[in-house]
């Protein structure tokens, strides 16, 4: 059986347990809209003593805990705003078919067909990292609660459905009283908790991929290109070398485009066209990463550029490539080439080519903290582990991405967040209104419902 067939089977008795849990439990058990929560006094001793031995680092600490605050919140709503204006201002909304507003939830990347961009988010995986936030996110709460000598009535688990949360409870009354900068240290200190973990996990990423995988071929992502003058393309017709490409001549030169691109420059009425060129790796239809070249193993860009340059046009290489699925590198079978080299400028040519990976914006963020500095992206690793080693490494992935993605989240200025109340409470501290502060909470929540809103409604009228 796959994994997804014990993950599915992991799920099913979870939601068993969780049924005969809540069942047996009941005195514990109260309900708030569609979300059971069990009360208990599960970890309150360990924050009571937390606070008090530690009390020494966090009380400097806490005014480190306000600035990481503003700084995710003012990130977060700069974030926002700016993919809100890209999504109507962009094709962006007809290139992703994900609704732009979507729960965090098991197997979203397949529901919403996102594999291309995220690797598999199983429920076991799930399971375990909202563990990690949800814990370290409410018990950081607890810790700095208790510092201000706030009571803490429970702690808890938080159900809906079989997605399972966690809660601290102060007292609300005492933390409405208190001054502001306890409050708002008590506030960001949930999400300061989520960037510690992402920092944590990873340092632990970082070693773990550094010890256990080892560059076994490099992958390219293009075919040689070229800029083509449309007034001087004739059309030939179909290719016959690869479905769904439209053959092109130029002279006594051929070339190739996929019919969608052809389409936009003719209706465009562009003066230039980019095309693939008539080269040996696309008429072999080389793919996947190359492992070998007559024998010699490359497992770097440069080294792969070297090996080439060694033969001339008119030689033959062999090829072995390793053919991903699905573009994960922990599965993949091997296929061989055989290539003629051709000659361009002077050299041996293959024509294959790399396409950069953007490092702008916040997946650009996300990217380069978990892989750019670890791994090459044109390089193809193994995992000495095999299979187990990328399951760790995927889950160490989605551990860092959900810590860095709730905590910024959570510091949205709105009202159901951890950021509604720290703006409001800044607000009122800013102008010496609490009145201005309602009013601006007020606003903010209002304003980024609309724009989610909105969001959702343009996302619907690309099926239209």
């Amino acid at each position: 059986m796959s994994f997804v067939t014990y993950d599915l089977i992991f799920l099913a008795l979870f939601i068993v347990f969780v049924i005969l849990f809540l069942a047996t439990r009941k005195k514990n058990l109260t309900r708030q809209g569609i979300i059971y929560l069990y009360r208990t006094q599960l970890g309150i001793k360990f924050i009571d003593t937390f606070a008090k031995k530690f009390e020494k680092i966090l009380r400097p600490l806490q005014y480190v805990v306000i600035a990481s605050g503003y700084i995710l919140m003012v990130t977060m709503v700069w974030y926002f705003g700016k993919s809100v204006y890209l999504y109507f201002t962009t094709p962006l909304a007809n290139l992703i078919s994900a609704p732009p507003v979507a729960p965090l939830i098991p197997y979203f990347p397949k529901l919403f067909g996102l594999e291309s961009f995220f690797p598999p988010l199983y429920f076991t995986y799930f399971i375990i990292i909202i563990g990690i936030v949800a814990i370290s996110h409410e018990f950081s709460h607890g810790i700095f609660a208790r510092l201000h000598g706030f009571k803490i009535h429970s702690t808890g688990f938080a159900f809906l459905g079989p997605i399972l949360g966690a809660f601290v409870e102060p007292d609300e009354k005492q933390m409405s009283k208190a001054k502001k900068v306890p409050q708002l240290s008590v506030l960001a200190a949930g999400t300061f908790a989520n960037i510690v973990m992402t920092i944590l996990f990873g340092l632990i990423f970082w070693l773990f991929f550094a010890s256990l995988f080892v560059p076994a071929g490099v992958k390219f992502n293009t075919y040689a290109l070229n800029e083509l003058n449309v007034d001087g393309i004739t059309v030939i017709g179909n290719s016959t070398i690869r479905e769904g490409l439209l053959e092109l001549a130029v002279g006594n030169r051929t070339y190739f485009v996929d019919y969608v691109g052809w389409e936009r420059a003719v209706n465009a009425e562009s003066k230039t066209l980019i095309v693939y060129e008539n080269s040996p790796a696309f008429r072999a239809q080389l793919s996947g990463a190359i492992m070998e070249i007559n024998g010699q193993k490359v497992t770097s860009q440069e080294e792969l550029s070297r090996v080439i340059q060694e033969y001339e046009a008119g030689d033959t290489l062999e090829i072995k490539s390793a053919i991903l699925e699905n573009d994960r590198d922990s599965e993949y079978e091997e296929k061989e080439f055989s290539i003629e080299l051709e000659e361009r400028n002077g050299k041996a040519f293959l024509g294959i080519g790399f396409f950069p990976i953007s490092n702008r914006g916040i997946v650009g963020i996300v990217y380069n903290l978990t892989f750019a500095k670890i791994k090459e992206p044109a390089v193809f690793y193994i995992s000495k582990w095999g299979e187990f080693g990328w399951f760790v490494y995927y889950l160490l992935w989605w551990t860092i991405i959900i810590n860095l993605l709730v905590a910024l989240f959570n510091m949205l200025p709105l009202s159901i967040l951890d950021g509604g109340r720290f703006f409001y409470l800044t607000i009122w501290g800013i102008t010496g209104s609490e009145k201005a502060g309602k009013k601006a909470y007020l606003f903010a929540t209002w304003i980024l419902v609309l724009m989610l809103f909105l969001l959702m409604v343009r996302w619907a009228f690309r099926f239209v």
